[in-house]
């Protein structure tokens, strides 16, 4: 006998907290560092081995300098924000002395 009630109504119920924001995004912008991280290392490694490793992505950088730069910066902010937010948890785990 199967009674239709939803599972777990947490979503419906609980209005967002700050913290739990806060918690999300930082999840959120540690796998995206992650996946920048290893999405880039196989290209480290091939202009590491290529011998016309400049000329041969001079004409990418010039056409897309713009994505270039924007994905830095990008990666930059999900940085400052990674680790200011973990300094923060780091801050409240350290508990209350007294």
């Amino acid at each position: 006998m199967k009674i239709n009630r939803p599972l777990s109504p947490h979503l419906t119920i609980y209005k967002p907290q700050l913290t739990s924001t806060f918690s999300i995004f930082h999840r959120i912008s540690g796998a995206l560092l992650a996946a920048k991280v290893l999405f880039s290392l196989p290209f480290w490694k091939i202009g590491d081995l290529s011998l016309t490793f400049y000329h041969s992505y001079s004409f990418f950088f010039f056409v897309f300098h713009w994505f270039i730069i924007l994905l830095v910066n990008l990666t930059f902010l999900a940085f400052c924000y990674h680790m200011s937010n973990g300094v923060r948890h780091l801050w409240w785990d350290r508990g209350n002395p007294e």
